[in-house]
């Protein structure tokens, strides 16, 4: 028979004091320790979810001596230490098994912070917890469990700290972008005597600045600026590239109230460097903060299109990043205190190396300074592809014509028609074919530019003198995809891994009899880019296609593959109808360009169905050097893209 005696009320210390007394008492094994489930690491568990989901209501939570914390109490507290890491709260794990003194328990744990840009922050430390007369474990909150460093009132900060920008390099491996000088336009105020005539001065001065500003300086706030300033204030209008600033210096430096700093700023060699391939770099803006907020802060330097904006982070590199304390300060805001507990250095950002040659892209950009329609230059070194010069006239700073336009050829796509004629023995140099003032095909009319006409002459004065009439009359021969085969041969169409946007071209192809006709002189459906056609003369030139290179570091990973050889006599025969362009055809203004012998191909493209809208072009080559030049709506080719050609040329330093 077993008696039941009530259990004595003991003190929490004496009982287990009991206990242990006991468990001596047993036999090895017949108790074992406390599981996992009822010891501390339940509390503990709690404790780490509670503090991710802002909820500790279901954990005990008392301060250092034991009193009982409110749940919410602690809750805050944890929110206002984080500062400005609150909003991503740390990943808590155990990173052992507890040891327990009598009553207090003390829990290693691991805290890892993931911060911006992918780093993480991780430490560890040490939880106490103590057994309470319920028997439960209970979190022994303060300060130092978040951070052994921190006090009640500090603060989490972040900092940021951003390395230098790496820059874009020419083929030589020099900084396109590099410290140049400038003069900050500005105005005095205590010295402005008629703030209207000031400002109607500065105007047409700014406009007087060749090339033009783009965008033009707007003054329209300069009144207001200069009435909430103080007298003595330097109010800035605009900075200037020095030589910009000497085409005004007589017009503004004497007017009452301008005053002039001189400083240097990381600047292209000129304005129009290469401008839409390259981008820009500009401080973050608020569609880059709302894209990336965790990438950008405001005052970050962000790249915007072109080169800068494809590549911006590796140009960019890693920003430092330090989480340092701090405190409210007297005025109750927040300031450092001069405590770091984490730092990442920041990491510069990698180069950029392109084929750029600046002798050349200075030769483009001069070449098309004076154009006021849209317009396109591009040079491709014909020995290696290289990508030389990239210039585009007037237009949307961002817009690079001279790779992603897609508009018609005109005749110069008579080179490629003239390479698949040629590849299929249906022409030759000096075989008759008829120069007609009109051909019609499938009831369409097909004319000649002012309604010439030559008769039956050898085809390479068909090609001289650019007889739409004559290509429209063989196209047959051609077949319905014997111009794309071409074109195809030449690069034309292929997926090229350029490193930056690029059309490639779209050819026509198995069209009716009349779209046929059309092609073979670059109308119809084809669609090139200024790239794509400098591109298929350089492989004219060459013998055989090769991808244009832009990026030498980093390298493009999948470059196009090279083409097969060209029929030597073809490209033999098409070099002598493209030489006799220049000496006695449509390109002859070129004739007497010094540097050496200039090959070419004139083109005019109706891009609508009024005759007389037209594009113009001029593809070609000297040396070593293939181009390309397009005017939007420039109309006669001999008027507007041959002199452009002439004045590239010109410039271009012979190779």
């Amino acid at each position: 028979m077993t008696l039941s005696y009530p259990r004595p009320h003991l003190p929490n210390r004496a009982r287990r004091a009991a206990a242990a007394l006991t468990a001596t008492l047993l036999t090895a094994g017949a108790l074992a320790a406390c599981s996992a489930d009822d010891g501390p690491q339940r509390s503990v568990d709690a404790f780490f979810a509670g503090w991710r989901s802002g909820d500790l209501r279901a954990v005990g939570v008392v301060d250092t001596v034991g009193a009982k914390l409110p749940a919410a109490e602690v809750t805050r507290e944890i929110k206002e230490l984080s500062g400005e890491l609150a909003a991503t709260p740390p990943t808590l794990t155990r990173r052992g098994d507890p040891k327990i003194t009598t009553d207090v328990a003390t829990v290693p744990i691991r805290v890892e912070w993931d911060l911006p840009g992918g780093t993480r922050w991780a430490y560890d430390r040490e939880l106490r917890l103590t057994q309470g007369d319920d028997d439960q474990w209970q979190v022994m909150w303060e300060p130092r469990v978040l951070h052994e460093q921190l006090t009640k009132g500090d603060r989490l900060g972040l900092r940021r700290d951003t390395g230098p920008r790496a820059g874009l390099l020419d083929a030589a491996g020099q900084p396109i972008v590099a410290p140049r000088p400038v003069v900050r336009v500005g105005v005095q105020p205590s010295e402005v005597t008629d703030v209207k005539k000031l400002v109607k001065d500065l105007d047409a001065a700014f406009k007087a600045i060749r090339p033009a500003l783009v965008p033009a300086v707007d003054l329209a706030d300069l009144p207001g600026r200069v009435a909430k300033a103080e007298p003595g204030a330097f109010v800035e209008v605009v900075t200037l590239r020095e030589e910009a600033y000497r085409q005004i210096k007589p017009r503004i430096y004497d007017l009452p109230g301008t005053k002039f700093q001189s400083d240097k700023v990381d600047l292209a060699p000129t304005r129009e460097f290469a401008r839409a391939l390259l981008g820009s770099v500009d401080p973050a803006q608020a569609d880059d903060l709302a894209a990336h907020p965790d990438r950008y802060v405001l005052g970050d330097l962000v790249g915007h299109g072109g080169l800068q904006g494809r590549y911006d982070e590796r140009l960019r590199g890693t920003p430092g990043l330090t989480v340092l304390v701090e405190r409210p300060a007297e005025d109750g805001k927040l300031a450092p205190t001069g405590t770091e507990l984490f730092r990442r250095e920041p990491q510069p950002g990698q180069a950029l190396k392109t084929t750029l040659d600046v002798p050349a892209q200075n030769a483009a950009d001069g070449a098309l300074r004076a154009e006021s329609r849209r317009a396109a230059l591009v040079a491709v070194r014909i020995s290696d592809g290289a990508v030389l010069a990239a210039a585009n006239g007037p237009g949307p700073a961002g817009e690079n014509l001279a790779f992603t336009a897609q508009v018609p050829p005109g005749s110069t796509f008579k080179v490629v028609s003239t390479l698949g004629l040629l590849d299929r023995g249906a022409v030759t140099l000096d075989g008759p074919v008829a120069c007609p003032k009109t051909f019609t095909v499938d009831g369409r009319s097909f004319k000649n530019s002012d309604n010439f006409e030559l008769g039956s002459v050898p085809f390479r004065t068909d090609f001289a003198k650019s007889c739409n009439t004559a290509f429209a009359s063989l196209a047959p021969k051609l077949g319905g995809d014997g111009l794309a085969a071409a074109g195809r041969s030449l690069g034309l169409e292929a997926q090229w891994d350029l490193g930056a946007d690029v059309f490639t071209g779209k050819v026509s192809s198995g069209g009716s009899l009349a779209e046929q006709a059309a092609a073979s002189f670059g109308q119809g459906t084809t669609l090139v880019s200024p790239l794509a056609m400098a591109s298929a003369t350089a492989a004219v030139a060459r013998g055989r296609f090769e991808q244009p290179k832009l990026l030498l570091d980093p390298a493009p990973a999948k470059p196009a593959p090279a083409g097969e050889q060209l029929k030597p006599e073809s490209v033999e025969a098409l070099r002598t109808m493209m030489r006799e362009v220049v000496t006695a055809g449509t390109g002859s203004a070129l004739k007497d360009v010094p540097g050496g012998e200039v090959y070419g191909k004139t083109g005019t493209a109706e891009y609508d169905n009024n005759p007389a809208n037209t594009h113009a072009w001029f593809v070609g080559w000297r040396g070593d050097v293939a181009f390309a030049v397009f005017v939007e709506k420039g109309g006669a080719s001999t008027s507007s893209a041959v002199p452009i050609a002439e004045r590239f040329l010109r410039a271009l330093p012979a190779t």
